[in-house]
């Protein structure tokens, strides 16, 4: 696994998510958004915890030579314990997986085994309970701000609740861990999301799908800054 470093927790993170990317010049769309970007967002899919498929191993391996990127993969998958080792391998650098699979402390130690960032995600139905215990042993909360599955949905503002909830524990208990977000966010709902607490923002068809992406992710970062809290 090629080491790098995720950057200043807490930081202000914009990671645009290659699923909205064209597959067919995928090393071309994501030089394209390297100046105004952070990290890489590659949401992996089996079919079977959402209903839909999409990339595995092969395809981080491959765009791994493109990019010198903090690879953050989100495991949208049932048996994330039987991939997980073949993501580093790869050149995953995080990977994320879901509180609802269940054996949570088992996964997240897996991944500390393996080298790497440790993030957990809870869907948008999933209570602030679900993760509240594993906090002090992570390095990311992913809080959907959609269903997963499928792109371009639309944002869920009441997830922001769980958001603000979770930044206060996490503040509170001066926990070192970033805050992640992810679906239906754009310049709209950038501000929304980190007024509430989140730090790290995940973009696709917001970036990918507009005529200039590199634009995009400049303005979705401005739009994402506005909401921010004053120090």
């Amino acid at each position: 696994m090629l080491t790098i470093d995720a950057g200043t927790t807490g930081a202000l993170r914009v990671a645009p998510s290659i699923l909205a990317a064209d597959f067919g010049a995928l090393a071309n769309a994501v030089r394209e958004v390297d100046a105004e970007t952070d990290w890489l967002h590659v949401d992996v899919m089996d079919g079977h915890f959402v209903p839909n498929v999409s990339i595995g191993p092969p395809v981080v391996q491959s765009l791994r030579r493109y990019s010198t990127k903090f690879f953050d993969c989100h495991l949208m998958m049932s048996e994330p314990e039987r991939y997980l080792e073949a993501f580093a391998k790869a050149g995953a650098n995080g990977c994320t997986v879901h509180v609802e699979v269940g054996h949570t402390k088992e996964l997240i130690g897996q991944m500390r085994d393996l080298g790497l960032r440790v993030g957990l995600a809870a869907n948008p139905d999933a209570p602030f309970e679900a993760v509240e215990p594993f906090l002090g042993d992570i390095d990311l909360l992913l809080l959907m701000t959609v269903f997963p599955g499928f792109g371009g949905q639309s944002f869920m503002p009441e997830v922001m609740a769980k958001v603000e909830r979770a930044r206060q524990v996490i503040d509170n208990a001066g926990l070192a861990l970033d805050l992640e977000v992810d679906g239906g966010i754009d310049e709209k709902t950038a501000p929304v999301a980190t007024a509430a607490g989140a730090n790290v923002l995940v973009a696709g068809s917001a970036i990918f799908a507009r005529a200039d992406p590199l634009e995009a992710a400049t303005l979705l970062r401005r739009a994402a800054e506005r909401g921010r809290p004053c120090d």
